[in-house]
């Protein structure tokens, strides 16, 4: 173990937000020893602006919650931690560890249960990369280094302590942690790890609850790298293990949302994690609309179906929340409305709650190369930033090129269908000079013409008795509306 001095690591107590000062100094005013650990460390002296701060103590859960009281919740059951609020942040608190005595584990080597105490040095040994495994102690002003991780930041290098098959085995979620720090932080895995890391060792994966995949996946898609961490899922076989009917192929469109969600990320907009899934998820859906529509189901029934079943299906590998399925529904649900609104609707419709969500799946699909979109959605982007009075002029226009297209529709459709060919009568009458009796005439005629053509689609022959049949006027006085027995 080497003791480095905080400031020539480039760290100072200014960086620090007040409230893991606040649970620092508790903890020693208490008389415990209390270290700020893992990511938060290894950011600053990176120079990147860290997300969160945890801290460890030798201090135990229900130690830890005397100090505390109502501050602080105890969760977690195979690993216990306490969660401690200071003002509107939440800090997590954990305890030294030390080697189980009596192993708890499954039949794979993962480790079911991991609440055994112990010293400083035996907590260092649980960690997994050495970079995480610096203890920095802000008021003192020293780092602990038990492995020599400063000089893996300075390589650039990542390295797991001890033997990484066996690593691996304990908690098979560290193989995506691999791939998330060595695309956040631009690290090169260290060749020891690329050992043991095989399509065969991913499969590991299947024995971790389909609820922490989830969490995990959300980490990948929220870190701002998820375009370059994408190919490496890949690569690494750990694609097959997180999304069930989802090609391991990376299309034109997942690659712009991708990029699209590292964007956002960097200017500081929000973003719904569920939205990237709703992409991934997008050509399965599609697939199983089509399959319901061979059926014969209705288009409506066909998408909430088919919905349903891709979303069931990928939860035998990630189980998405229930909100965030649907908002993934809803999103999809909106690509139809956006498509063909109705007139009247286009006002209302940009209001919608999943307007937004739905705008921008749709503009990225447009701008990755999809057709079916119609040009829909660069309309939409365009509508959005115009005047009231512009609003209704273009809101017009659709409606007339929209009634235009129908009655095209409407032509092509008469052009094809084949008109019943009409007999010439043996006998033709002579044209009466009344005007009464040729009204009369021509409405008999077209009676005739309209009493054939229904004849011919039926199958009825045109000297039938029911077409020589004449319709009587009735007294609606004497007809009774209503439900009737």
């Amino acid at each position: 173990m080497q003791t480095l001095h905080a400031s020539k690591c480039g760290l100072s107590t200014a960086q620090l937000p007040s409230s893991i000062l606040d649970v620092i100094d508790s903890l020693t005013k208490a008389g415990y020893e209390a270290y700020i650990v893992g990511g938060g460390v290894r950011d600053l002296m990176l120079g990147l602006a860290p997300k969160d701060f945890d801290a460890v103590t030798n201090a135990t859960p229900s130690q830890i919650k005397e100090v505390f009281g109502r501050r602080c919740r105890i969760i977690g059951r195979r690993f216990e931690l306490a969660h401690v609020y200071s003002g509107r942040e939440l800090i997590e608190v954990a305890t030294f560890r030390a080697p189980p005595k009596k192993a708890v584990t499954s039949a794979a080597g993962m480790i079911l249960r991991d609440n055994n105490w112990g010293s400083i040095e035996e907590d260092f040994a649980r960690r997994d990369f050495s970079i995480n495994a610096m203890y920095y102690q802000p008021r003192k002003g020293i780092v602990l280094d038990f492995c020599n991780a400063i000089d893996d930041i300075k390589t650039k290098t990542l390295r797991l302590l001890g033997d990484p098959k066996l690593r691996f085995e304990e908690d098979p979620v560290r193989m995506l942690r691999t791939l998330r720090f060595a695309a956040k932080l631009n690290f090169k895995i260290d060749p020891a790890i690329l050992d043991v890391f095989t399509p065969e060792a991913t499969l590991l994966l299947r024995d971790v609850s389909p609820h922490r995949l989830y969490d995990e996946s959300q980490k990948l898609f929220t870190m701002g790298h998820l375009n370059r961490v994408l190919p490496m899922l890949i690569e690494f076989g750990i694609w097959k293990q997180l999304f069930a009917d989802i090609p391991p192929h990376i299309d034109a469109f997942i690659e712009r949302a991708a990029k699209n969600t590292d964007q956002r990320i960097q200017i500081g907009k929000t973003i719904n994690p569920a939205f990237f899934y709703a992409v991934l998820l997008w050509k399965p859906f599609l697939e199983r609309c089509d399959f319901y529509m061979h059926k014969g189901v209705v288009a409506a029934e066909a998408r909430a179906q088919a919905g349903l079943d891709v979303l069931k299906r990928q939860a035998t590998r990630t189980i998405i929340p229930r909100f965030a399925e649907t908002f993934i529904r809803e999103v999809w649900e909106m690509q139809t409305r956006l498509l063909n609104p109705k007139p009247q609707q286009i006002e209302a419709l940009s209001g919608h709650a999943r307007f937004r969500a739905g705008f921008d799946f749709m503009l990225l699909r447009e701008k990755s190369g999809d057709q079916t979109t119609n040009g829909m959605g660069q309309w939409w982007d365009a509508y959005q930033l115009m005047s009231l009075d512009e609003k209704e002029r273009v809101i017009a226009q659709y409606n007339r090129q929209r009634t235009k297209s129908r009655r095209k529709v409407a032509v092509t459709e008469d052009v094809v269908e084949t008109k019943p060919q009409q007999i010439e009568p043996l006998v033709k009458e002579t044209e009466s000079r009344s005007r009464r009796s040729r009204k009369a005439a021509s409405a008999n005629e077209r009676r005739t013409e309209q009493n054939a053509s229904i004849a011919l689609d039926n199958g009825i022959a045109a000297d039938h008795p029911i077409l020589k049949r004449k319709r009587v006027k009735r007294d609606l006085n004497t007809v009774v509306f209503g439900p009737i027995q």
